[in-house]
Order: C-alpha cells, then sequence, then structure tokens
C-alpha cells in the first residue's frame, strides 16, 4: 500500500505522484484527509483508491469547458476534468471528487470525474460539479460537430463498459450524469442544484449504444434537490436510444410531472427505453409521465438487477 499525506508523513504528499510511481499492480492507494488541488490522471488497471474518509478527502480542481487555451480554441468539455480513469478494475472509496468551477451558465461544462473503463467501481465517495459533473465513457460512437469529443479517449475503441456507483452522492445541474456505460446506481443521492430557471436541470443525458441492453439503472436512489417544485427532468437522450431506468426511488417535488424530456428530437419516442417501477415520493406521480416513459411490470423490472447490469458479456445481454 501506498500512504499519501499532505502532512508529509506518508510516502508522497501529491496523489498523482503516488499514481505515477507504480512499478507492480494490483496496488492501493491510502489517502490521509486533505483538500488535495490536483489534476489526477490514471491509467493503469487493478488500481484502488482509498480515502480516510468521504467528506474531508477532497480531490479538486476548476478547469471548463469554456476556458481559452489559445486565441483560437476552448479547452472544451472532455478536456475540462478533475480526475480522468481511463482504466479496467479501478475501485475507488472514501474520496471526493469536485469540479470547483461554478454553474454551468458561467463557465459551460465541467466534469469532475471522467470515467471510463470495465468495471470501474466507486463506493461512498461524493461527485461535486455543476454542468456535466459524471462522465461514464465510453464516448457516443459519432460526433454531433466536427472536434466535438477533443480529449483523452476521443479515438478509443468504442466498447461495452460496466460501472458501479454505491452509497454515493452526485450533484450537479444539467446533464449531471452522463455518457454511454452500462451503469448501476445502488443507494445514491442525486442532488440537483438550483440554477434559478425555468428548468433547472437534467439528472441524466444517456447516450446508449443501440445494441446495448442495459444504460443507466438506478436503485433504491434518493434524488432532492433546494430547486422550486417541478423544475427538473429525470433525463434527456444525448443520443437516439439512450436506456435510463429508475427503480425503488424516492423522488422529490423538483422532478417534473413529465418525468423526461425529448431534447426536442420528437423522433426519439421510437427509439429510447425511459422507464420507473415502484418509486415514491412527491415527484413520483406515473400517470403524469410523457408518453414514451414506461411503468415496469414485476417480471419486467426482475431483469434490471446489479448482477445481469455488471455482469452482462455482450451489447445483447
Amino acid at each position: 500500500m501506498i500512504l499519501v499525506a499532505q502532512d508529509n508523513t506518508g510516502d508522497f504528499s501529491s496523489i498523482q505522484e503516488a499514481i505515477d510511481s507504480i512499478r507492480m499492480l494490483p496496488e492501493t492507494i491510502y489517502i490521509k484527509k486533505g483538500t488535495y488541488h490536483e489534476r489526477i490522471e490514471i491509467r493503469c488497471p487493478f488500481l484502488t483508491i482509498e480515502g480516510e474518509d468521504p467528506k474531508n478527502t477532497v480531490i479538486e480542481y476548476d478547469y471548463y469547458a469554456d476556458m481559452m487555451l489559445s486565441d483560437t480554441e476552448k479547452r472544451g468539455t472532455f478536456r475540462s476534468y478533475t480526475m480522468l480513469v481511463n482504466a479496467d478494475h479501478f475501485t475507488c472509496r472514501n474520496l471526493t471528487i469536485a469540479n470547483t468551477a461554478g454553474f454551468g451558465a458561467e463557465v459551460g461544462q465541467a466534469i469532475a470525474l471522467y470515467a471510463e473503463g470495465d468495471r470501474i467501481t466507486l463506493d461512498n465517495c461524493r461527485l461535486l460539479g455543476h454542468q456535466d459533473t459524471l462522465f461514464t465513457g465510453p464516448l457516443p460512437k459519432a460526433e454531433a460537430k466536427a472536434g466535438g469529443f477533443k480529449g483523452p479517449t476521443e479515438f478509443a475503441e468504442r466498447r461495452l463498459c460496466r460501472q458501479l456507483y454505491k452509497d454515493c452522492y452526485i450533484e450537479g445541474e444539467v446533464d449531471f450524469i452522463f455518457g454511454s456505460a452500462a451503469v448501476y446506481f445502488e443507494n445514491c443521492e442525486l442532488h440537483s442544484l438550483n440554477r434559478n430557471k425555468e428548468i433547472n436541470g437534467y439528472v441524466t443525458a444517456a447516450s446508449t449504444y443501440e445494441e446495448q441492453k442495459y444504460g443507466y439503472v438506478f436503485n433504491n436512489c434518493r434524488l432532492t434537490s433546494d430547486c422550486p417544485e417541478g423544475t427538473v427532468y429525470l433525463g434527456r437522450p444525448w443520443r437516439n436510444f439512450a436506456k435510463t431506468v429508475f427503480l425503488n426511488c424516492d423522488m422529490g417535488a423538483h422532478i417534473r410531472e413529465d418525468g423526461f424530456h425529448d431534447w426536442n428530437k420528437p423522433e426519439s419516442h421510437d427509439t429510447v427505453f425511459y422507464a420507473e417501477y415502484h418509486c415514491s415520493g412527491k415527484g413520483y406521480v406515473p400517470d403524469r409521465r410523457a408518453s414514451f416513459v414506461k411503468q415496469l411490470t414485476d417480471t419486467q423490472a426482475a431483469q434490471y438487477t446489479m448482477e445481469n447490469v455488471l455482469n452482462t458479456d455482450s451489447c445483447n445481454g
């Protein structure tokens, strides 16, 4: 085990220096309490990073999409991350990862965690940001416009990636959980920030591949907010085959009655899979949902288990 501590009682005082020192895997890096103002990049598999406690062990940075890199180029969404994980079999526990750049209306997208890899697990972590807090790669198969994916996995293979987020707190405003991975969220809190708009945000923006059986599955999660009632959508389709399912979730009054938005793409009504099952709270009004939102039967809901999502070994499950 490698110990990181800001008070010089460990092997390193920098998290990135500890990562760069690794010569044999698997390895565990233990991080003592503190706020580490670092931009982290992880490209080695079978690595575990564990903080001393999730609220007081913090990695933060403040890059954002509208930041100018030159007279002619902005940083863009996918180079704004605080932490990049481009590796398989990565585990993170008891840690806060934050992008502190601010609201999207002021700075654009600002990723806290860029997670692209298979068998990525976050346990008891806090992901803090505003617009585009958590990216669950891979990227969509095609850009909407040239140069839109400029960043660390722009030219990477578009493959099935399975991820687990357990007992995590994730906050943001617009599209703050987005990407193409098959992801199971268990017992997480999804907190929508108030940006004082008529529409305050969208919890998800999935870009699930057409041939992929699972996209985002939320089980026993709590959707909380300080936003006014009915001002936040559960999601919208970044790509037209987006799949997002909420099971046994408690939805606050901030969730709109129609639930999901089509991103002004009516053709997506026939291709998305947006569904709910046995949810509760003031924001759960199944009889008022948009026409393209499904309410699952017991038999249908039984397919959406952690084991099924994380153990699928092909796009067809």
